[in-house]
């Protein structure tokens, strides 16, 4: 099923999550000058319009990115990584002075901004759409765009050729059995690159389908495991996605304690029930 096009949802409270854990573990990883083999498994677009008319329809950004953005400049006193994110999302805007929000980068953007000659990336899409997107925009030349399910690229490229791996793994879960093969993925890509870092994002939705991913990570003798969810609600209270959660596997050193502070003030702006939590699901 290729329904999923994420600019229905860009920009919103999931996505800040997803993008300032991914922006955090990229930076740690560039204090060392060894080149490091990014991944992205589920791309989209790269960059999408918040005028788009996607976009507009369901205006997600404004429950998300933009009350963080209205705030950037009380937010960015407290955290030097949110401050930098707010910086990076502001050299993406295209043809404005910096104070209105006319764009929301999507993973490829985010781990492109700070790509070093060095360094790979490699963006999977299986959706024909979302691929043609990327296709349509210019990328350095370490960079590939691929038609093809990112799960299965992904396990064709471990181990990567780079000394360091950085992957992240977002779909959409609209298939239930997605749960199962992310974890299945993410095992095999710890048995042959143990040093690996890969970021997995999930939903909280209300029929809890995120505790297969969790329950068979945790069964496949994995360790080093550290989870980070946002809740916006109480899942009683919605239908839909009432939260967002990103499963770390080999996070850097003191990644945990850093989104942690980092997480408990985000949420502020989203309303006086949003909370965030974050905890070793397995550890060392």
């Amino acid at each position: 099923m290729l329904a999923y096009q994420h600019a229905y949802h860009a920009g919103n409270f999931a996505d800040v999550h997803k993008h300032l854990t991914l922006y955090a573990m990229q930076r740690s990883l560039l204090r060392k000058e060894s080149p490091v083999t990014y991944v992205d498994t589920h791309a989209g677009r790269g960059r999408y319009p918040l005028a788009g008319k996607e976009t507009q329809k369901l205006k997600e950004y404004q429950q998300g990115v933009m009350p963080l953005w209205e705030a950037r400049r009380s937010m960015s006193g407290r955290h030097d990584l949110l401050a930098d994110w707010l910086c990076a999302l502001q050299r993406a805007q295209e043809g404005q002075a910096g104070h209105a929000l006319s764009h929301y980068p999507g993973s490829p953007w985010w781990l492109t901004d700070s790509l070093r000659r060095q360094d790979r990336l490699s963006l999977f899409e299986l959706h024909p759409g979302e691929h043609g997107h990327l296709e349509g925009q210019t990328w350095p030349a370490n960079v590939r765009h691929i038609h093809a399910d990112g799960l299965a690229g992904l396990r064709r490229l471990v181990p990567a050729t780079t000394p360091r791996l950085c992957v992240l793994i977002d779909p959409s879960y609209e298939r239930k059995e997605d749960y199962g093969e992310v974890a299945d993925t993410l095992a095999y890509v710890a048995r042959k690159a143990r040093h690996a870092q890969v970021a997995i994002w999930y939903p909280l939705l209300p029929a809890g389908r995120h505790q297969t991913l969790l329950d068979r990570v945790r069964d496949a003798g994995l360790r080093k495991l550290w989870r980070s969810e946002i809740r916006l609600h109480a899942s009683g209270e919605s239908h839909g996605m009432y939260g967002s959660g990103m499963l770390l596997f080999n996070p850097p050193w003191g990644l945990d304690d850093a989104l942690t502070r980092l997480f408990a003030d985000v949420v502020g702006v989203w309303g006086r029930e949003a909370t965030h939590r974050g905890d070793w699901w397995v550890e060392e």
